[in-house]
């Protein structure tokens, strides 16, 4: 069983930044990959960045390139997601997920590639 707990979340003006971090307790942090996926109301989940359990390979949506920088600390059992120039569409429930069983760069991109979930982190953006 692994436990995924989310945090740094909150309100934030458009163009600004956050940081959200997801620590891992449970199974070996460094064997699963990590992904980030935001829920907006009446929306559904969706993918928003991926990295490797080897740390080697990240992917991202097309709607946070470039703004978006996933990483992780396997000393730490945490992965991150800097979030910069926010928008108001980028308001929504961030969660973190872990996932088993894929390769050493592997970046699953959707719910099925992932076996546990956090509990989420609102982010909301004002205009």
């Amino acid at each position: 069983q692994v436990q995924l707990v989310e945090s740094g979340g909150g309100l934030v003006q458009a163009g600004g930044s956050l940081r959200l971090s997801c620590a891992a307790s449970g199974r070996t942090f460094s064997s699963y990959a990590m992904g980030w996926f935001r829920q907006a109301p009446g929306k559904e989940r969706e993918f928003v960045a991926a990295i490797s359990w080897s740390g080697g390979n990240t992917y991202y949506a097309d709607s946070v390139k470039g703004r978006f920088t996933i990483s992780r600390d396997n000393a730490k059992n945490t992965v991150y997601l800097q979030m910069n120039s926010l928008k108001p569409e980028d308001t929504a429930v961030y969660y973190c997920a872990a996932g088993f069983g894929h390769s050493a760069l592997g970046v699953p991109r959707t719910k099925e590639g992932y076996d546990y979930w956090g509990q989420g982190t609102q982010v909301t953006v004002s205009s």
